[in-house]
């Protein structure tokens, strides 16, 4: 049957100059709208799970230092980042690291991108909100201390020599990794191990809070941080439906898988708290739903529904072992202050999922994303299908990844903590420390009397000594 038989495609999807016939429209479309999801995941949303979970006086610093991690990065990455992650190999023979470029350029971001039907422009921005929310995870295990001029420096430092490294060898498709078959669907390589070993590394370096802070903590807005969890849950569909880079049953298998996997990993933390505390915990559901999110995140689209629950089961106990019995019989970890516990959160749920994906990845699944058949086969199918070697090979493959990564982030976070410290210090001083956000930024997240004004002391605004006999003698609540 000749062409000519065929109805005339509709105008709207006629190639143009801004519609050129590689790009496909619900591609794109989808791709920018992944994007902003994750975004929003950052901004607000740890923005306002952090600042509702620490203590009130800690409420903006740590809001800031997730706000001010997503604009630094962004810059960079368009400045140098973007093309050391996904560029051309900086020195041939040296499969993981890119070569630094500006991405900025308008030829360039309206070609095809490396992979997609789409143009380079969303790709930029795509992959730009995996690199924040990875800066902005490591802040959480420095939450309540780190010098915010020291923060400051270490972003783009960390981007440049550490981020870029891992996506480059994990995901570019001229990395070394990536071509020996390491499966890190959305990041659980790339983005969690990565923070949790960098940010728990980093607070070796920068110290502990106070001892009173370490002591008593208190969440100053529960509901506040929920509501931050939640755009972090919801935002996890454009996180892993994102991914294959096209509007795909890949795709929406990703994100049903995610959510099956976050919903039984929460369940099982809350049982389990449910068993040995006898109360059912807010915050210990929020981190089985947080473990749930990170284990699925490098197998999302390559493993089944009953896969899927099997890796909620396991993120959700094997995580809350490690905090609740592990951590606490442990001199290093309890000497380590890691505030957001993000190395059982996400250094500990991202090599778990890693591992997992190694034995539960379908070769179909895996076909799917990957559109090479056979070289990708967990050990379970490996050996339903008698190809164990197969299978041990894909195992292998996970592990080294996970070794590369912390040996990677303990390295070069370590480096640049050291440098920074020439520079600025790390952590703020003692007394900076017990007042807060008042000494680190001279503003407040609450006040809680008179119109908002402060009362008067020569150095923050107010005496802590004294306002708190005013307010006791007035009948007012003591701050936190």
């Amino acid at each position: 049957m000749s062409n000519s038989t065929y109805p005339p495609l509709p105008s709207n999807l006629l190639p143009d100059p801004a519609n050129p016939d590689w790009m496909n429209k619900a591609d794109n479309a989808w791709q920018l709208t992944a994007a902003t999801l994750v975004g929003l995941q950052s901004v607000p949303g740890l923005i306002i799970l952090y600042g509702g979970a620490v203590k009130k006086k800690w409420a903006v610093n740590s809001a800031f230092m997730a706000l001010y991690a997503f604009a630094c990065v962004l810059v960079c990455w368009v400045g140098w980042g973007y093309h050391m992650s996904f560029g051309e190999t900086l020195i041939k023979g040296v499969p993981f690291w890119g070569k630094a470029d500006v991405a900025l350029n308008q030829k360039y971001l309206l070609e095809q991108a490396f992979s997609g039907k789409f143009p380079n422009a969303t790709m930029v921005y795509f992959q730009f909100v995996f690199a924040a929310i990875t800066l902005i995870l490591i802040a959480g295990a420095l939450l309540g201390r780190m010098n915010f001029y020291a923060w400051m420096l270490f972003v783009p430092l960390w981007l440049t020599f550490s981020y870029t490294i891992g996506a480059f060898s994990i995901w570019s498709p001229k990395g070394f990794l990536f071509k020996k078959g390491l499966i890190d669907y959305s990041g659980g390589f790339v983005i969690h191990l990565s923070s949790g070993v960098a940010g728990f590394t980093a607070a070796y370096w920068v110290g502990p809070r106070s001892n009173k802070d370490r002591e008593r903590f208190p969440p100053n807005n529960i509901l506040l941080m929920l509501t931050g969890a939640g755009l972090l849950w919801m935002g996890w569909t454009g996180f892993n439906g994102g991914d294959p880079y096209v509007v795909s049953v890949d795709a929406s298998l990703a994100v049903l898988n995610t959510h099956v996997c976050t919903a039984t990993s929460l369940l099982t933390w809350l049982l389990l708290d449910l068993i040995f505390f006898r109360k059912p915990s807010v915050i210990g559901a929020v981190q089985g739903m947080i473990t749930g999110l990170v284990c699925i995140t490098p197998a999302a689209g390559v493993v089944q529904g009953w896969a899927a629950i099997l890796m909620g089961l396991f993120s959700g106990s094997i995580p809350w072992f490690t905090m609740m019995v592990v951590h606490k019989k442990s001199a290093l970890l309890q000497k380590v202050d890691d505030t957001m516990a993000v190395l059982h959160t996400h250094a500990i749920a991202g090599a778990l999922g890693g591992i997992l994906t190694g034995l539960f990845a379908h070769p179909r699944l895996c076909f799917l994303f990957t559109t090479s058949y056979g070289q990708y086969v967990g050990l379970f199918y490996g050996f339903k299908m008698e190809v164990v070697h197969t299978g041990f090979r894909q195992l292998g493959i996970q592990l080294l990844g996970i070794f590369y990564v912390v040996i990677l982030n303990v390295v070069v976070t370590s480096l640049i903590c050291v440098l920074i410290q020439f520079i600025v210090p790390l952590r703020m001083s003692d007394a900076d420390m017990e007042i807060g956000d008042e000494a680190a930024h001279g503003e407040e997240a609450y006040a809680i009397w008179g119109q908002g004004e402060k009362l008067e002391n020569s150095r923050y605004g107010y005496d802590i000594e004294s306002s708190a006999k005013n307010r006791h003698a007035a009948g007012q609540i003591e701050m936190a």
